[in-house]
């Protein structure tokens, strides 16, 4: 089993999708915590089914091929039971952009600077996705404190992405403000001479 084939059964347990519908719903605010191609998606729906973990009812469109609705089995539902709680190593973490922090040092601070500001209206804009989302969960809060709730879990993965994307964003501006001042200053001595 990929981590991917959990992602789809944690997603089916909540309610049954089509592979299309899957690949909408990785791609939305919700999401960030994992992303994945329809080319990586339905051959993985065809071999959780094929293992028995979901099953598909085909429903035929007119002037357009069937689609398959897919819906998690009781056996899916028990090995997803298993596998949340199983403890798992550290995430590797590869992240570009700090890498050119780290060579940062070698490079035209200006362009430095508008690559730092980039960043950050990218994270700020998540984190604007993500504040939006938390507002539309907590109009109805009855869920978000029970445990057994798919909304509770929304929640909580919301949470963590609301704190990655304020503090990548503080980050990206704080660099900004360094290099405007290292910009600056070197001005400041240019004109100086």
């Amino acid at each position: 089993m990929t981590t991917l084939d959990y992602v789809l059964l944690g997603l089916l347990a909540v309610k049954s999708y089509t592979g299309y519908d899957l690949g909408r719903v990785m791609r939305s605010p919700i999401s960030f915590f994992w992303e994945a191609r329809y080319s990586q998606i339905y051959p993985e729906l065809s071999k959780l089914e094929t293992q028995g973990l979901v099953t598909y009812q085909a429903v035929a469109q007119h002037e357009l091929p069937d689609k398959k609705i897919y819906t998690i089995t009781e056996a899916g539902r028990a090995l997803l039971r298993t596998w949340a709680v199983e403890p798992i190593e550290p995430p590797v973490i590869r992240d570009e952009l700090v890498i050119k922090a780290y060579s940062l040092w070698m490079a035209d601070p200006e362009s430095a600077r508008d690559l730092f500001h980039y960043h950050e209206q990218y994270h700020f804009s998540k984190l604007q996705q993500y504040e939006e989302v938390q507002r539309r969960l907590e109009e109805s809060p009855e869920d978000l404190n029970d445990p057994t709730s798919p909304v509770f879990a929304q929640y909580i993965i919301l949470q963590r992405g609301l704190g990655f994307e304020r503090e990548y964003a503080a980050w990206c501006q704080w660099v900004v403000a360094r290099l405007e001042q290292a910009i600056q200053l070197s001005s400041s001595a240019s004109a100086d001479s």
